[in-house]
């Protein structure tokens, strides 16, 4: 079954370089078809205008649509981790040429933005004991790349 939603990403003119790194960062994911502009452009004839790639069964596509557009943190892609060295490891692959933002944030060396996010979060941050959130909440407001440890010692300390 095809994806209902795809996201669609606009890159100027290294759609298939990004293709690769992301490819490369994320375990489960492959590449996946390229399509070139042909001689009625927009594009310089050959060079790739498309391409699709999978990142842990989500589809994407990137296009080289030239430099009209750019990134901006108002949208990003959220990446769940099971343990902190999932964390260490995606913040420091994605990080690499990007910049580091707060509460998990960061911008890729292509201006994407995404969020590293250790799955334990919404459950600390939705803990029914009001002050054990707002805890979170201050501890995590303060960190660039999240620690799982220091967020649930935050939690359960007095």
């Amino acid at each position: 079954m095809t994806q209902r939603i795809t996201p669609f990403l606009w890159f100027d003119t290294q759609a298939e370089e990004a293709m690769h790194f992301y490819v490369s960062v994320f375990k489960n994911s492959r590449v996946g078809s390229i399509t070139r502009y042909g001689a009625a452009g927009p594009g310089p004839e050959g060079s790739v205008m498309t391409c699709t790639f999978e990142l842990e069964d989500q589809e994407f596509v990137a296009l080289n649509g030239g430099p009209h557009y750019a990134f901006s943190p108002a949208i990003s892609f959220v990446v769940n981790c099971a343990t902190q060295d999932e964390v260490d490891e995606l913040w420091e692959k994605l990080s690499a040429g990007g910049k580091p933002v707060q509460c998990g944030w960061l911008t890729d060396r292509f201006g994407v933005s995404w969020q590293i996010v250790p799955s334990v979060l919404g459950h600390l941050l939705n803990d029914p004991d009001s002050a054990k959130s707002q805890r979170v909440m201050r501890a995590m407001l303060g960190m660039t790349k999240l620690d799982i440890a220091a967020l649930q010692y935050a939690c359960e300390r007095p």
